[in-house]
């Protein structure tokens, strides 16, 4: 049984004059314990509402997203989303330490381990050494570290990131998408990933969703068959990495 499946989804908006919105058209997927998956697709199409329904954020039109077999009707325990507003979500009165430790706050845990597993994640994400610091002391990098710790606290199987790097410099990045890889080869979550970067999608992912114009369909399933560990250089030198990304800009081109 797939971990999650999105069954003939779609979303629109009634508008004050009456009019509607047509977000997402009809789509159906499903991914895989383990899977790293990625939608890509133009501007404007959907993306961040498509995953707001996946998380039971946003209540679809029509249609139903099921995570381990139960019809979603808010929030899903298992699942946790990461924002690209990484500012914005963290505490900015709690150190790194407090922050990451609310994640297992919030699912009640208060005992010696959750001391100690905190630790463990903001060294996973390569902040040891920060515990101490607040939010507003550290970089734009550093601190999305602190949110995709903070997100990995709750033990989500499922991850959605909504963009979580779109708004770091190019060599920030880089480094967060292999820190970010590090940390699913280590602790096997399933990570769903919307990116409007089609070179970020094709490194990190082992399937990618290309979807249309609004309202958004998927028009293209590739699966991404690169060796793992990746690395950034070599990988992205691959003849393979240039056609595949050369696909889905056609496609991306043509869909908007």
């Amino acid at each position: 049984m797939p971990i999650l499946e999105v069954q003939n989804l779609s979303k629109s908006y009634r508008q004050l004059r009456g009019e509607s919105t047509h977000a997402i058209g009809n789509i159906t997927c499903q991914v895989e314990a383990g899977e790293f998956v990625s939608f890509v697709g133009p501007s404007g199409c959907g993306k961040t509402t498509l995953l707001m329904s996946i998380a039971g954020l946003i209540e679809p039109t029509s249609g139903q997203v099921i995570v381990k077999g139960r019809a979603v009707k808010g929030p899903p325990p298992d699942l946790v989303l990461v924002f690209q507003e990484y500012n914005k979500s963290l505490f900015a009165w709690r150190t790194i330490l407090g922050n990451v430790r609310f994640g297992l706050e919030a699912r009640g845990v208060r005992s010696s381990r959750s001391e100690s597993r905190t630790r463990d994640l903001i060294e996973l994400v390569g902040l040891k050494g920060f515990e101490k610091h607040y939010p507003w002391e550290l970089s734009g990098g550093m601190q999305q570290r602190v949110a995709i710790a903070r997100a990995l606290a709750y033990e989500p199987e499922v991850l959605l990131m909504d963009e979580p790097f779109g708004s770091l410099d190019a060599l920030t990045r880089l480094d967060l998408e292999d820190t970010l890889l590090r940390v699913w080869a280590e602790l096997k979550t399933t990570i769903l990933f919307i990116t409007h970067d089609i070179e970020e999608a094709i490194y990190l992912s082992d399937r990618i969703w290309v979807l249309s114009g609004r309202p958004s369909q998927i028009i293209q399933e590739l699966s991404i068959d690169f060796p793992r560990p990746r690395n950034q250089v070599e990988t992205r030198a691959e003849a393979r990495f240039m056609i595949l990304r050369n696909e889905i800009y056609r496609q991306i081109g043509h869909a908007s």
